[in-house]
């Protein structure tokens, strides 16, 4: 019998060659969300600082002093490795229990 690991990333793609070599340039990325042992499901947004950085900058140009994303989290670069340690560390510290699932 082989037993499931949680929390349960879901990719909305393969995160692997293509994806892999474009989203750490994009730095941002929308498509995983996280399962938990009792099946509520979270979408997660991932941003590295200096995206982050420029997008703020063009919203305050636009008179918007904010970014905001549904369950924001800032990572140094967006990579798989980053994503599934932030998610773990999250879930270890209890973080999802604090926010309401999709």
């Amino acid at each position: 019998m082989t037993s499931t690991v949680f929390p349960k990333l879901h990719f909305r793609e393969p995160f692997e060659d293509l994806v892999a070599f474009e989203v750490p340039y994009k730095g941002w990325y929308n498509g995983v969300t996280v399962e938990l042992e009792d099946g509520r499901k979270y979408p997660l947004f991932f941003y590295d600082p200096i995206r982050l950085a420029q997008d703020l900058e063009a919203e305050v140009a636009q008179g918007l002093p904010f970014v905001a994303e549904p369950f924001m989290i800032v990572v140094p670069e967006i990579t798989e490795a980053a994503i599934r340690t932030a998610i773990f560390l999250l879930h270890k510290r209890g973080w999802f229990n604090e926010h309401n699932p999709i």
